[in-house]
């Protein structure tokens, strides 16, 4: 409404300017400037560092090849079509990870709560992994790799030179001898203490790359959808840049064929082990990005119309492709440091940090010029960290953003925002880097984003779009066929048709219904029944309170859709049928399917209304100034 428009609805105009003034004080919400840096921001999102250490070690300890039929099994009946759900969610309602759940089914907006939770404890905890490879980054500039031999100051008597230890003989060796790698990593890097008690003072290096890690990530989204967009046209790519180089150095090193038959090689009878099927199934969550927000968040920039479904199936082969490929890098470089120390490949094998920041780095002082490939290696790892970081971080901004867009969408709001999530972070995140931040890392990684809560949210997004959602234009329904009938996956295709032009495959629709909360509710239970304690290195036992923070923060984030089912119920009001009729519909003003239009003219007219319009004024009160 222009300012004319508005003088010429009021007497004296007086009254309209306030209300014109804080218009123009909103800012746009935002949109990608083109598809390729929707697909980048996605692409830097979910093709990470576990691609590199944890895909190839789950390959080669659950069977080799053989690992595979689990694992495309899982990414067809559970990755594809969460990875499609979320996105198409987002670009749907063009809101973040929270308001798109209240948008669609009031009911479930705990979903988003519980994913933004599982989001702050990544933020916190995901870029310490960052500090590390800076790091080893700035120590690679020198001309002999610190960790190449023994002569170090923080070198204990029991460190033997590996590169030497082939021509000792074993009965020369001391029991409990350390290579200097794994001194560097623990005396220097981490400077590690005896255990979770004894945190120790905090590691000023590590504390000043942390610090660089967040000014890189706040600067690469402090303008939202505009800066990201650009930024990730780089760090989205380089990282393929290195991976190609360092692929290519592997395969041409002695050795290389042994890694790679020993990463391959398949053993059917691993398919026997229900462990093998709960990894495959953790593996697609965490590589995938599902239930964190972050794919309803950068799908929500798309334009309306965009072809999110061909976007989806591409960035899925894509991020597999990826891991696989990844897994030649990695086991051929292994397969030239196990023939270099005549030791079996299974020795040398690591996953996780193990990997980055041992193994890897042992194998490239066996390498001429060693600094060169530490660098690159180490770049690589820096930037697979960095947009996965920086995107989730987006991802949060966003959905507090559209839970109070009044407050923040205004000029320079977001920048301080952003800033005050990235120094509450890193003066969190300064407890990971004291001497015995090690013990809490290992923490966050195994109990505050693990695949058990990843596969809680999982459930409920699929029962919530498939069985639940799309209650309020068939007036003919009750809340019982609603769940029994199967009508959101029905009426989520016919908005997702109205997106992109045609229905996509039926089997996604058939996942939503039945295989993906089936498999993900059995390897849930699986993991509860299974269920081990986390030790450190496998030998370092925490405290019974160190296990009892591990599963507050695990449930931190679960019990927030039941807690949240519960308050919106109780806060709504009239009888209980009614009340559960109204949360389980849509908001009004979300794009209706053309097909749908006619008849929901002809009710209206009739005088009918929506019983979501209470619940969504509750909440909107609830999250507003």
């Amino acid at each position: 409404m222009t300012r004319a428009a508005a003088k010429e609805g009021e007497p004296n105009g007086a009254t309209a300017v306030p209300e014109e003034i804080k218009k123009e004080e909103m800012e746009e919400r935002g949109q990608w400037s083109s598809k390729m840096e929707f697909v980048l921001s996605v692409a830097g999102e979910i093709i990470g560092l576990g691609n590199v250490w944890r895909f190839p070690y789950l390959c080669y300890k659950n069977g080799g090849g053989a690992f595979l039929i689990p694992y495309l099994i899982f990414l067809f009946t559970c990755g594809i079509p969460l990875f499609f759900l979320e996105t198409a969610l987002g670009q749907y309602t063009s809101q973040g990870g929270v308001t798109a759940w209240r948008k669609i089914c009031p009911i479930f907006e705990g979903i988003g709560y519980a994913s933004q939770v599982i989001e702050c404890y990544l933020n916190i905890y995901y870029i310490i992994i960052l500090s590390w490879a800076l790091f080893y980054l700035f120590s690679s500039f020198t001309t002999v790799l610190p960790w190449a031999s023994c002569n170090n100051p923080w070198n204990s008597d029991l460190c033997v030179d590996i590169l030497n230890s082939s021509r000792l003989d074993n009965r020369t060796l001391p029991a409990n001898a350390t290579s200097p790698v794994i001194e560097f990593w623990e005396k220097r890097v981490l400077g590690l203490t005896d255990g979770i008690h004894k945190l120790g003072t905090v590691r000023w290096e590590l504390a000043l790359c942390l610090l660089l890690a967040w000014i890189i990530c706040y600067f690469c989204i402090w303008k939202g959808v505009k800066s990201t967009g650009k930024v990730v046209y780089f760090t989205a790519t380089f990282p393929y840049v290195m991976l190609i180089i360092l692929l290519v150095r592997g395969v041409t090193l002695p050795g290389a064929t042994e890694g790679i038959v020993f990463y391959l090689k398949p053993d059917i009878s691993r398919l026997a082990d229900p462990q093998v099927w709960m990894d495959a199934g953790t593996q697609i969550f965490f590589s995938y990005a599902i239930c964190q927000g972050c794919l309803t968040a950068l799908g929500s920039y798309n334009k309306y119309t965009n072809n999110c479904y061909r976007d989806c199936i591409m960035l899925c082969f894509l991020n597999s492709t990826t891991s696989f490929v990844a897994g030649f890098a990695i086991f051929s470089v292994l397969g030239f440091m196990a023939r270099e120390q005549a030791v079996p490949i299974a020795e040398v094998a690591e996953s996780g940090p193990g990997l980055a920041f041992i193994a890897y780095p042992m194998a490239v002082t066996m390498m001429p010029v060693s600094q060169l490939w530490s660098c690159l290696f180490f770049l690589m790892l820096i930037f697979l960290g960095l947009d996965s970081q920086f995107v989730c971080v987006e991802s949060m901004v966003t959905a507090v953003i559209d839970m109070f867009p009044g407050v923040f969408r205004k000029k320079g709001r977001r920048e301080l925002l952003i800033l005050a999530i990235a120094v509450i972070c890193y003066l969190l995140g300064l407890l990971l880097v004291t001497e015995g931040g090690m013990y809490i890392f290992q923490l966050f990684d195994y109990y505050a984003a693990s695949g058990t809560c990843l596969l809680f949210l999982a459930i409920f997004e699929v029962i919530c779009v498939g069985w639940v959602y799309g209650n309020n234009n068939d007036l003919t329904s009750d809340f019982v066929s609603v769940l029994t009938g199967g009508q959101g996956a029905n009426r989520f295709y016919d908005n997702i048709e109205d997106m992109i032009g045609f229905r996509p495959w039926p089997l996604i629709k058939i996942c939503w219904l039945v295989f993906t909360p089936g498999l993900c509710l059995a390897v849930f239970l699986f993991s509860l029944i299974k269920y081990t304690p986390l030790k450190y290195n496998n030998s370092y036992v925490y405290p019974p309170w160190g296990y009892v923070v591990g599963w507050l923060m695990a449930l931190s984030s679960m019990v927030c859709i039941p807690l949240y089912a519960i308050f919106i119920l109780l806060k709504t009001k009239g009888p209980l049928k009614q009340r559960l009729t109204q949360l389980i519909s849509p908001a009004e003003d979300l794009p209706q399917p053309k097909k749908h239009m006619a008849g929901l003219s002809e009710l209206k007219h009739k005088g009918w209304s929506p019983l979501a319009q209470e619940v969504l004024s509750i909440t909107e009160r609830e999250t507003h100034f």
